[in-house]
């Protein structure tokens, strides 16, 4: 019975994890460029009572043993990177990433970050850069004098400048991809960094070996979907709630077993 009521105490506090995993979701189910998180759990270690296998007989063996588990762990919050839905903006400064890739970002301390939010803007210089004003790479500036702004689907950045009527290529985009993505460390702003686990980035032209295009005036929404999140919130509600009651019944055994004597 006090066995139950620690593994009982591990199941809530799992499913505690998971609520927060959940609301996080839900939380940026604006956010463009979010991919959702899972939580996955293991079962701890088992307390073994009797050995599958061992003999009963000198003919005969067990069948089963007699194994008792001693409850739950949080294993990993699986990031997915499915691909989100597409809204048009006609943003001529808005990209979305139709298939895998990552757009790079330099950050303040020179290191590149990567991000699959397209929401992009100009700086006082001209540079394309993040909503926190971090710029491209490689480095895109528009010069002051530009008309309007055409990205195609492989990258090329092109302006129509002032009395021209042939537009000028600027820079190319180049998108970058892992390995394995999930390995990637995710420290906010819609930001990833590398990991030894998501390997190291490769760079690439988009719409070539297996990179994707380049959707002008288009954002990628959060690929979380509001009634999953719903119903993985009830679940893990009633998880929670049944751990609980677990606990209240093993409470209960021990006070009917220390009121033997009365």
């Amino acid at each position: 019975m006090i066995r139950s009521l620690w593994s009982a105490a591990t199941g809530m506090q799992a499913q505690t994890l998971n609520i927060d995993v959940i609301s996080n979701n839900l939380a940026n189910v604006s956010t463009s460029g979010f991919k959702k998180s899972r939580a996955d759990f293991q079962d701890l270690l088992y307390q073994t009572l009797r050995s599958p296998g061992v003999s009963s007989s000198a003919d005969t063996q067990v069948p089963t043993g007699i194994q008792v588990g001693h409850g739950v762990r949080p294993a990993a919050t699986l990031k997915m990177f499915t691909q989100g839905e597409f809204q048009t903006t006609e943003n001529e400064l808005d990209m979305a990433i139709e298939g895998g890739g990552f757009f790079q970002v330099v950050q303040p301390n020179g290191e590149t970050a990567y991000t699959r939010a397209g929401t992009f803007k100009l700086d006082a210089d001209g540079r394309v850069v993040t909503s926190d004003g971090f710029p491209m790479e490689p480095e895109i500036t528009v010069p002051t004098d530009a008309i309007s702004l055409s990205i195609g689907t492989d990258g090329t950045v092109s302006v129509l400048l002032a009395n021209e009527t042939a537009g000028t290529e600027i820079g190319q985009i180049e998108l970058a991809d892992f390995t394995n993505p999930a390995g990637l460390n995710s420290i906010g702003r819609n930001l990833y960094l590398p990991t030894a686990s998501s390997g190291d980035a490769t760079v690439g032209t988009p719409g070539e070996d297996g990179y994707g295009t380049i959707a002008q005036g288009y954002l990628e929404l959060s690929n979380v979907s509001v009634v999953d999140e719903m119903v993985n919130m009830i679940v893990a509600q009633r998880a929670y709630e049944t751990n609980s009651k677990t606990i209240q019944a093993s409470d209960e055994m021990l006070q009917t077993a220390t009121n033997l004597r009365r």
